[in-house]
């Protein structure tokens, strides 16, 4: 059973950072999503297994930088420029195992975590 389990997320003002964990229980193709009160849960950024490629939904390009480290199975959203919009849940996804491909769709992630919210004050 694939776990996946976030943190870092709380409370921050406008123009701030925040630092989001994921600590996987192997290396899978992982995906950050957030959702917000009343709007579907979207992709933010994804990475592959190999940490070798990136993707960014252009909400968070320059703002958001996704990494990982799989020597400790874990994969990083450095969120800095924080704005009030950026508030939501925010969830961590792992796709099947052996796929690379970085994709945007929450059905093509099988695995998620439990979120995390981060909430950006104005």
């Amino acid at each position: 059973q694939v776990q996946l389990v976030e943190s870092g997320g709380g409370l921050v003002q406008a123009g701030g950072s925040l630092r989001l964990s994921c600590a996987a229980s192997g290396i899978y193709t992982m995906g950050w999503f957030r959702q917000a009160p009343g709007k579907e849960r979207e992709f933010v950024a994804g990475i592959s297994y190999s940490g070798g490629s990136t993707r960014y939904a252009d909400s968070v390009k320059g703002g958001f930088t996704i990494s990982r480290d799989n020597a400790k199975n874990t994969v990083n959203l450095q969120m800095n420029s924080l704005k009030p919009e950026d508030t939501a849940v925010y969830y961590c996804a792992a796709r099947i195992k052996g796929l690379g491909l970085i994709t945007t769709t929450r059905q093509s992630y099988a695995y998620w975590g439990q979120g995390t919210q981060v909430t950006v004050s104005s």
